[in-house]
């Protein structure tokens, strides 16, 4: 149940019997009409913008349409109160009888509290990480991995037919640095180097990669094959090593999502596509659109891009779909720029059904924003839509001061070290990611995510649930024959909640489904964890009024009525809770410890 898509309902039911006795024009767009809260809950419990939107095309003055609005309103059941305010709003007040028809919408929903039909089955691609295989993640990746997860999870939980994919960068150049990186420290395992001979090739740049996990593959790669590729020419050993520390590059990356409870359902390779003639496809599409052509561009400001010559190359009008310039798809030589494959890739996902897609990117990857978005544009003849997420960077503090620098990694800190450090984990670090926007800055202060403090969002939304579960227990012992089932809550006399703030907690309960619909329906899943700690500070603004007036505790020994609609409250909390933590791939914990 949603109460606001309910609202919005009957009020453009309202608008069309308006029109029909001819107060107003019929056929108004109503589409962007909202009902929401009130910033001011002295306002009223909804608000709506109804006659600020339709009052141009109605050729009224708002507040005269607000003021008819309101009378219609007023007719109905459920309408206790409705009122015009400042140039054309309305504020409405409800029947509490429609908030308790909600708590009992939550309990009887359980789990799947806040689905949502927005989405209509149609099919999303988010892709997220893509990390390129050339070593263990960093912090910064896993950012981008718990915001893509999420997102996932937000927009199947809306209604959206959801595919989470990887796209594997294993055909660049940066492959063959990994593989002579890892010939490198090969060389060391076989002893035909030394580790002093490698570390002077390392300084003078010869070998990229320097981290430690490195020698761990090189040990791999010894066990498999000896000393087989010592004496070999780089022709031969680069393409097999470059497979080689790729497939084993995968397998330390896949470990590191799996310990953060990240799982792709495709992972596509981008020497794959290449391979099949992917990219030779995608640009005889923009071929036949006449949207290639052979040109030169013009030097851009600022530090010249890998992709840029001074003699003609096969260009991509991506300025006629709204990128600055146009853009190279293959070098003077003929070789393909990244871009070009990463059109093949886009291209790709078009043909399997994609009309939507979400990419999401580190912020180094501002400046391919806009290109991307042009080539699906013309790729797909504007049909389809790729809307880019870029994360910002995490800065990793312990009480205070900067993390030092990972030996393993070399020059990062790696994503597993973190999820490892003492009293973080996985429900932590996800958390705490999604607890700012993606293009924000965030700070990951070690001593400040794991205090169990009101200030740690995550302990105190965990918290709260624990609490709840608490006060279950509570029930069952001041009640031992008492249904605590779901059914049995939802059919509690939810009357007996009068204070200000039972209801005012049972309202945000109600407000959870429209929470979901909107984050989703604005790819920020960061709204959640907003909403859900303000839930867990009703909750516990309760826990504490109980503690300092004994009757508003949630259990009253001997009054069971009045004990089993507070819990029916308390398990309404529980629920969006529970509900709201599952999106996040975070467990709603029954006990802290």
């Amino acid at each position: 149940m949603n109460i606001y898509n309910e609202f919005k309902t009957l009020i453009v039911q309202a608008l069309a019997a308006l029109a029909a006795d001819g107060a107003i024009p019929a056929g108004l767009d109503t589409s962007k009409i909202t009902v929401e809260p009130p910033r001011d809950p002295a306002h009223g419990d909804m608000a709506t913008n109804a006659a600020m939107v339709l009052c141009k095309a109605a050729g009224m003055k708002p507040r005269d349409l607000a003021d008819q609005l309101a009378a219609r309103l007023m007719t109905l059941d459920g309408v206790d109160s409705a009122e015009p305010a400042g140039p054309g709003f309305l504020n409405l007040r409800i029947a509490r009888g429609l908030w308790d028809r909600a708590l009992r919408s939550a309990l009887q929903a359980g789990a799947s509290y806040g689905d949502s039909q927005m989405g209509g089955g149609e099919k999303v691609n988010v892709e997220y990480v893509s990390a390129n295989p050339t070593g263990p993640m960093h912090v910064g990746h896993g950012r981008g991995a718990v915001f893509g997860d999420a997102l996932a999870a937000l927009l199947a939980k809306a209604g959206y037919a959801v595919t989470k994919e990887y796209y594997v960068n294993d055909a660049g150049a940066q492959v063959d640095v990994l593989a002579r990186a890892l010939h490198g420290r090969y060389l060391v395992a076989c002893g035909a180097i030394s580790q002093a001979e490698f570390d002077r090739r390392l300084e003078a740049k010869e070998y990229q990669y320097g981290g430690d996990y490195l020698v761990e593959t090189a040990e791999i790669l010894k066990s498999r094959d000896g000393d087989r590729w010592v004496a070999a020419d780089e022709a031969e050993w680069l393409p097999a090593l470059r497979a080689f520390g790729i497939s084993e590059m995968m397998v330390l990356i896949k470990q590191d999502l799996l310990a953060l409870g990240v799982e792709h359902n495709v992972f596509t390779s981008e020497l794959g596509l290449v391979q099949a003639g992917q990219v030779a496809k995608a640009k005889e599409a923009l071929e036949t659109q006449g949207l290639i052509y052979t040109g030169v561009l013009e030097p851009p400001k600022g530090k010249l891009p890998d992709d840029w010559e001074p003699r003609p190359q096969t260009l991509f009008r991506a300025s006629q779909f709204g990128d600055e310039v146009d853009r190279p798809l293959q070098k003077s030589d003929g070789s393909w720029t990244y871009f070009a494959s990463d059109i093949a890739y886009h291209h790709d996902k078009y043909v399997r059904g994609f009309n939507q897609m979400i990419d999401v990117f580190g912020a180094d990857h501002g400046g391919y924003v806009k290109r991307m978005q042009a080539a699906v544009k013309a790729l797909s003849a504007g049909t389809a839509h790729l809307d880019v997420k870029l994360c910002q960077l995490v800065k990793l503090m312990d009480n205070g001061e900067p993390v030092k620098m990972s030996k393993r990694a070399g020059t990062f800190i790696t994503l597993r070290e973190v999820i490892d450090h003492p009293g973080i984990g996985k429900d932590v670090f996800r958390f705490i990611m999604l607890t700012r926007k993606n293009d924000a800055p965030l700070e990951f202060d070690y001593a400040k995510v794991t205090e169990q403090s009101k200030d740690n969002p995550v302990f105190y939304v965990q918290y709260a649930h624990a609490r709840a579960c608490s006060v279950q227990r509570n029930f069952i012992e001041a009640f031992p024959d008492a249904d605590v089932s779901a059914e049995a809550l939802a059919g509690a006399d939810l009357s007996l909640l009068a204070d200000d703030d039972e209801v005012g907690l049972m309202k945000l309960i109600a407000a959870w489904p429209r929470a979901v619909e909107q984050a989703a329906e604005s790819h920020e899943p960061h709204r959640l964890a907003y909403f859900l700690h303000d839930v867990a500070s009703a909750f516990h603004a309760l826990w504490n009024k109980g503690r300092e007036h004994t009757h508003l505790r949630f259990v009253e020994a001997g009054n069971l009525p009045l004990s089993r609609a507070r819990l029916a409250l308390v398990w309404g909390m529980v629920t969006v809770i529970a509900s709201g933590l599952s999106v996040f791939g975070v467990e709603a914990k029954k006990e802290m410890r």
